[in-house]
């Protein structure tokens, strides 16, 4: 239940014991919906913010990098939180504390958890808790992480009083047991668990999932659960929208301008090639899931995530105003909604993995790794996603460049390490030589079958 939903609840329960006349005015400000709609036909944004100390908390008392609380301010919250509502009004949003963000007592934090419950009043916002600083398992083991969301989502729920309860939490990477934990204790069923395409950037690697939403197996986060025996009830959401060109790279090639997390997020497209073509990228970005991939898929989602401390590091906050105007311009009937009523949303339609079919589309934009003339096709499952690579220019074949099985058996790795990838037939990265690009008719005719069962199109 939100803090608003509380509040409606014990009102109503006053008004019916004769305390009061009946209801006031209707407050300010969006209402929640009554219950999450079906996706078809939908084209839907989220967009999400972390507000932490240090660049990296990797445990309750351990860094890694520095320490942002000069960047965390009350008047850089407020600044990311109007570029928003300047470019989209009333759109609500998800913003996710750090441990230390949640208890540190200097004025600044204190004045940021001040006025957040004011932005869930105002706006419809969630407010969640973010453990580890997106890498929790690289660093703990699962029994502490269990503990660090127990107490971390109770101090939340306390800082935003009545009754509060998050709709979801932001992980960044989430092992499979810990989502397990958020469903089954906690009573969360929606985390953005997954940063899909990563590797070799940042603190963990996690390539190998699917890159829209999917119930996780008790094997492993980046696998979609095949069936009762191993479905975890928590819908797992990747971290922000990526190129799926761009996305084949590993790690950052500062020398060629190549990113392979480049697609919406603020970092790879405004902060390495400026606000109008970081913008552009942005839009094309969007476009290949709000047009593409909504005629393919019949519904699409785009998702973003802009940390506070990237307010005063990279500045133009008016992209972000732009971006979103411009997505209500082109797409009238887009909606914007937090994490966890997207999440929602999902589980009406969806109650488990059987009938996900995922399609998408994207040629290359020019800007750094999405070269121009290549054309990607990626087609994602329950039991596998594949790739396929083509030069439109040229009109040659495609070629696969990532097979991953997800009917096979998978396992997490048991200690503290950075390496959570699930690694297939083929993958995108090309880290191995046996990922080097192949006609799809040399795939084994069993595998061509199980591919062609999920996708009759590929029979041709």
């Amino acid at each position: 239940m939100d803090r608003r939903e509380f509040m409606k609840k014990a009102g109503a329960g006053i008004i019916a014991a004769g305390a009061l006349p009946g209801p006031g005015p209707r407050p300010a400000g969006p209402i929640a919906p009554a219950a999450a709609q079906p996706l078809d036909g939908r084209r839907i944004l989220t967009f999400n913010s972390v507000i932490r100390v240090n660049q990296i908390e990797v445990t309750r008392t351990r860094n890694e990098g520095f320490d942002e609380a000069d960047r965390h301010t009350p008047e850089n919250v407020r600044a990311l939180r109007d570029a928003l509502a300047a470019g989209w009004p009333g759109a609500p949003m998800t913003w996710a504390f750090s441990w230390r963000a949640l208890f540190d007592e200097r004025e600044n934090y204190r004045r940021i958890r001040e006025i957040i419950p004011a932005f869930h009043e105002k706006y419809g916002d969630d407010v969640t808790f973010i453990p580890g600083a997106y890498f929790a398992n690289a660093y703990n083991t699962r029994d502490q992480v269990d503990r660090d969301l127990h107490d971390g989502l109770s101090r939340v729920s306390e800082i935003m009083g009545g009754g509060f309860r998050p709709k979801s939490v932001i992980a960044g990477f989430l092992a499979a047991a810990n989502q397990k934990y958020l469903a089954e204790r906690e009573g969360i069923r929606v985390c953005q668990g997954n940063i899909w395409s990563q590797y070799a950037v940042d603190n963990q690697d996690g390539e190998g999932s699917i890159s829209y939403p999917y119930y996780p197996s008790t094997e492993h986060f980046c696998k979609p659960a095949q069936g009762a025996g191993d479905f975890i009830d928590c819908v797992n959401l990747d971290g922000w929208t990526c190129d799926f060109l761009a996305a084949r790279r590993q790690g950052q090639n500062w020398a060629a301008s190549q990113r392979s997390r480049m697609g919406v997020g603020p970092i790879e497209t405004i902060e390495w090639f400026g606000p109008e073509v970081g913008l552009a990228q942005i839009v094309q970005t969007t476009a290949a899931h709000f047009d593409t991939g909504f005629a393919l898929n019949g519904w699409a989602w785009v998702t973003n995530c802009w940390e506070i401390s990237l307010v005063p590091q990279i500045g133009h906050l008016e992209v972000l105003t732009r971006w979103t105007k411009r997505i209500r311009e082109r797409w009238p009937s887009a909606e914007c909604l937090t994490l966890g009523d997207f999440g929602s949303a999902f589980r009406d339609q969806y109650p488990n993995n059987d009938n996900l079919r995922y399609r998408f589309v994207q040629k290359g934009t020019g800007v750094g790794g999405s070269e121009v003339p290549l054309e990607i096709r990626w087609f994602m499952c329950r039991e596998f996603r594949l790739a396929l690579l083509r030069s439109w220019r040229d009109k040659g074949p495609e070629r696969v460049i990532d097979f991953t099985r997800y009917d096979l058996p998978a396992r997490e790795p048991r200690d503290l390490t950075r390496r959570w990838s699930l690694m297939g037939r083929i993958n995108q990265k090309g880290t191995r030589p046996q990922d080097e690009p192949v006609p799809f008719g040399s795939l084994a005719s069993d595998e061509r079958a199980l591919i062609q069962k999920w996708f009759p199109e590929l029979k041709t």
